[in-house]
């Protein structure tokens, strides 16, 4: 793209005047690019025939550290586990969520965990951790299994009847539900044209502002706008509704919600605003059920590929819940629930790649990066590469006892991101899977539907892209 077309551009859209494109001196060594033939698109092109397997076509052809062109704007693919350790934990600071996807982000989540930056994060993570103490989210395990139990009951008439299910939407209402009934003492479900369709039309608005290349302001007078501005306005009444009744203290309740309100900055003693309220809430609501939900969905897709598994499974369900309900002791002794939801995230990230943007002019495998460029992280190549994975398209749970993990570098796999800024539900998803399998496993077995494919969608997180059919059969 010549400099004339730049300048004209970011006269266009000031916003872009931000943007660089890769500066250096002369002598700065470049990471290798492969050719495009779009001038001003760059190498995005390319991706349009499928990005998951174009990015991990370009760390296995170019290296660990890959440049991209895109719109007024250059990019790095890195795929090395030591530059993923330094960019998500030694370096943190340096490496910062000041990005395009970030920014689509916030205009819904606010400043929530997720996506606020600097002294406001530290404050809100210091505030948030202790409601995410493994003993706390134990405490969740019986909301949590009243609604597995529910979605079973109704799967015992789908089971009589053959009839085809999408397990992708039965996750997701799921985990809606739990989501719901643990952050809000609310079950969303029960109000399919308020809570449910509205999460559902901001996650969509959502995912096609963070994978276009330009999207309108949100002042525009255009069907997709005011969708949007309904559904996240029907969100914010509910959601500051609820805070505001249990400000007065007419109400109190033992979910996650209450746990935030009475939380306390161990340094300065302060609580969180309504602001932080919300955009925290939301932030928790969006984030942990739409990953959540993948994750089980792409682990029921394996399962039904990989039936001696899936019998393990059952197994070892039975073995330890006998006829009971699952309680939170027996969370360790469900060990391959727990090796079977690994391996099923290794291969299927829910989410997939992840965005970071330099402070100041840094140097990756040795090459010159610019200050607020792009460096991209995937999970989706770094976990199936060849050279750190024996079999790296394989399901094999057994790769994460102990004694095979042991050897394991410990950013080779990271799901849940890693460092300060890890996820701080990761313990809470971890046990829902657990206990959705385990609770699964010994009643059902789930199987593909034949002739019907499966595809991953990469969006904001890695969808099934028309989800994953099965039906449903009652174990003996």
């Amino acid at each position: 793209m010549s400099p004339d077309t730049i300048s004209l551009l970011q006269r266009t859209f000031p916003r872009l005047r931000a943007l660089p494109r890769l500066r250096h001196a002369p002598g700065t060594r470049l990471a290798p690019a492969p050719p495009f033939t779009a001038p001003l698109l760059g190498h995005v092109p390319a991706m349009r025939g499928g990005r998951l397997d174009y990015m991990m076509r370009l760390a296995l052809d170019h290296g660990d550290v890959v440049r991209l062109e895109l719109p007024m704007i250059t990019a790095h693919l890195v795929s090395h586990p030591d530059l993923v350790q330094r960019i998500l934990v030694d370096e943190h600071r340096t490496f910062t969520k000041e990005t395009r996807g970030y920014d689509n982000l916030r205009i819904f989540l606010g400043n929530g965990l997720v996506t606020s930056e600097g002294e406001l994060w530290l404050r809100q993570r210091r505030i948030a951790q202790p409601a995410f103490h493994r003993k706390r989210i134990a405490g969740f395990v019986p909301v949590m299994v009243r609604a597995i139990d529910d979605l079973l009951e109704a799967w015992e008439g789908l089971a009589a009847s053959g009839a085809t299910v999408d397990v992708a939407a039965e996750m997701t209402r799921l985990t809606l539900r739990i989501a719901g009934q643990t952050l809000l003492s609310t079950d969303p479900s029960a109000h399919a044209g308020s809570i449910a369709a509205a999460l559902v039309a901001v996650q969509h608005e959502s995912n096609l502002r963070i994978n276009s290349i330009w999207s309108p302001p949100l002042g525009w007078p255009l069907p997709r706008n005011r969708r949007y501005q309904a559904a996240a306005g029907e969100l914010d009444r509910v959601v500051m509704d609820i805070i505001e009744r249990r400000r007065r203290g007419t109400e109190s309740k033992d979910d996650l919600l209450q746990m935030l309100l009475e939380a306390r900055d161990p340094e300065t003693g302060a609580a969180m605003d309504d602001r932080q309220l919300r955009d925290e809430v939301m932030t928790m609501f969006l984030a942990g059920h739409e990953t959540t939900s993948n994750a089980l969905a792409w682990t029921f897709y394996l399962l039904s590929r990989f039936p001696s598994v899936a019998r393990a499974l059952a197994e070892e369900a039975s073995a330890v819940l006998g006829d009971r309900a699952p309680v939170a002791d027996d969370l360790p002794r469900l060990d391959l629930c727990r090796r079977v939801l690994q391996e099923s995230m290794r291969l299927y990230p829910p989410v997939w790649m992840m965005g970071r943007a330099p402070s100041r002019d840094v140097e990756l495998g040795g090459y010159h990066v610019p200050a607020g460029s792009l460096v991209f992280l995937s999970q989706w190549v770094l976990h199936r590469h060849p050279r750190w994975w024996a079999d790296p398209e394989g399901f094999d749970p057994d790769r994460w006892l102990p004694e095979r993990a042991a050897g394991m570098h410990r950013h080779q796999y990271f799901p849940f991101a890693s460092g300060p800024r890890m996820c701080i539900g990761a313990g809470f998803a971890t046990m829902e899977g657990q206990l959705v399998l385990a609770s699964v496993a010994r009643r059902f077995r789930l199987d593909l539907v034949p002739g019907r494919r499966v595809e991953p969608e990469p969006l904001i997180t890695l969808r099934p892209r028309q989800g994953v059919p099965v039906t449903i059969h009652r174990r003996r």
